[in-house]
């Protein structure tokens, strides 16, 4: 079998490459994945391909099997599905996540894959990051049955929250967005959908995704006294304004961030990362996290295709890549 691969990487800001990369012999503890395809988080991939990483965020930032640095050149990306080649015998064959950049064949830690439930199809497992980010996301906001409860932002992340949130007993969701085309992909998840100036307030719980100052003030606007705003969006290096003034006091509003780089401190000592990721895949088995894939390309183009995913002109929430014979090839 070749020892070499190819991967993505973001030679310098705005512009991207395929690299060969040299592969080792996986040790005893290591496994050799074949990728089948990855996902791209829109937000973040598109933020490090501009360079937007703030200096002071480049160690939170840094994926866990990341080469180079930010601002580039970097290998970056952390949802890719494969099939282990080669490693311990309980894997060997197995389709498998893991948090790794885009990359035809890589060698990695055995323990740093989990197995695909046979129920989630590979093309659907590459969500499996993203509805991590939603669990987690859920632990630190804590729904009530019977919650009233607004997810503002229906990209990726606000999606798959909307998503787990619609399986909650008795609450009452509604995911907001100033797309109107994002009704179909609601209606999809199961979701009821609202336009900013259309949504339901007196909220107990709204979840912030939409990575806007707009979006923000309107997720205070819709909370009932006492309410709580959970921050998913990450801004980079972009300065943000929070309207605090008026009766955001009066009211005891509440704005706390969440960030998928820990578990929760809800349940920190009973949770580990990986049993999150396992959880995420479970949940995963039902198709209507379909509606969270809006486009696929090949690996081979995605010097072409990441551009036109930041920049807009390529509308997607999880654009998948496919690894045909670019993994055949190495």
């Amino acid at each position: 079998m070749s020892r070499v691969a190819h991967a993505f990487w973001v030679s310098s800001p705005g512009r991207g490459e395929i690299r060969e990369v040299a592969l080792p012999r996986p040790r005893d503890d290591e496994v050799l994945v074949r990728a089948v395809c990855s996902g791209v988080s829109r937000g973040t991939e598109s933020l490090v391909l501009r360079g937007g990483v703030p200096a002071s965020q480049y160690g939170a930032m840094r994926a866990p099997f990341q080469d180079g640095e930010f601002p580039g050149p970097v290998k970056y990306g952390y949802l890719s599905v494969g099939v282990v080649e080669e490693g311990p015998a309980a894997l060997l064959g197995r389709t498998v996540f893991c948090l790794h950049p885009h990359q035809t064949r890589y060698v990695v830690p055995a323990s740093a894959v989990i197995p695909v439930p046979d129920t989630v199809p590979a093309q659907r497992a590459v969500l499996a990051g993203t509805v991590e980010t939603a669990v987690n996301a859920l632990w630190d906001a804590a729904p009530l049955v019977g919650d009233r409860i607004a997810v503002v932002g229906a990209g990726m992340v606000g999606c798959g929250v909307a998503a787990v949130l619609a399986r909650y007993p008795a609450v009452r969701v509604q995911l907001v967005d100033a797309d109107p085309r994002r009704a179909g992909t609601a209606r999809a998840l199961g979701v009821p959908f609202a336009l900013p100036a259309d949504a339901l307030g007196d909220c107990d719980l709204v979840v912030h995704a939409s990575a806007t100052e707009a979006g923000l003030a309107r997720s205070l606007e819709l909370l009932a006294p006492e309410g709580t705003v959970i921050e998913l969006s990450w801004y980079g290096d972009r300065p943000v304004s929070l309207p605090l003034g008026e009766a955001f006091h009066s009211r005891r509003l509440t704005v706390r961030s969440s960030q998928v780089g820990a578990v929760s401190p809800a349940v920190r000592g009973r949770r580990t990362h990986a049993d999150r990721l396992a959880l995420a895949l479970e949940l995963l088995a039902d198709p209507a996290f379909d509606a969270l894939i809006t486009g696929e390309s090949a690996f081979e183009d995605l010097p072409q295709v990441l551009p036109r995913i930041a920049s807009g002109e390529l509308p997607a929430l999880c654009h998948r890549i496919r690894y045909g014979d670019a993994a055949a090839l190495g």
